[in-house]
């Protein structure tokens, strides 16, 4: 199966699990010029940026240790650009990873910090 294919199964997997969590689903893929952010979502009050990462099994490592310095510092200056562009400044943040392992999903709130 193609990659692409896979990795928007995957979020949309992951779009239906935040959802069952009430998170609300703002917007999916967002694209800039530094990069992707897989889901923007409310929690409450809280802007929620969301990084949704899916194995099939463990072989290479679990799904949340492909969330490193450098995808983290991606998702950030996207994040930071969606804020200013929606013009939602002053609103709380946070920055959650949705790993997916098989058939088990595991949601990770406050998974880093800027």
């Amino acid at each position: 199966m193609n990659t692409r294919i896979e990795g928007r199964r995957g979020e949309d997997v992951a779009a239906a699990y935040l959802i069952k969590k009430k998170y609300k689903i703002i917007e999916r893929n967002f694209a800039c010029h530094f990069g992707e952010i897989d889901i923007v979502a409310l929690d409450g009050k809280t802007v929620a940026f969301v990084e949704v990462k899916a194995r099939k099994n463990d072989r290479f490592g679990l799904p949340r240790e492909a969330v490193d310095k450098n995808k983290q510092n991606t998702i950030i200056r996207c994040a930071n650009y969606w804020l200013y562009k929606n013009r939602h400044t002053g609103v709380p943040v946070r920055f959650d990873v949705v790993e997916i392992l098989g058939d088990k999903i595991n949601l990770i709130t406050d998974a880093f910090r800027p």
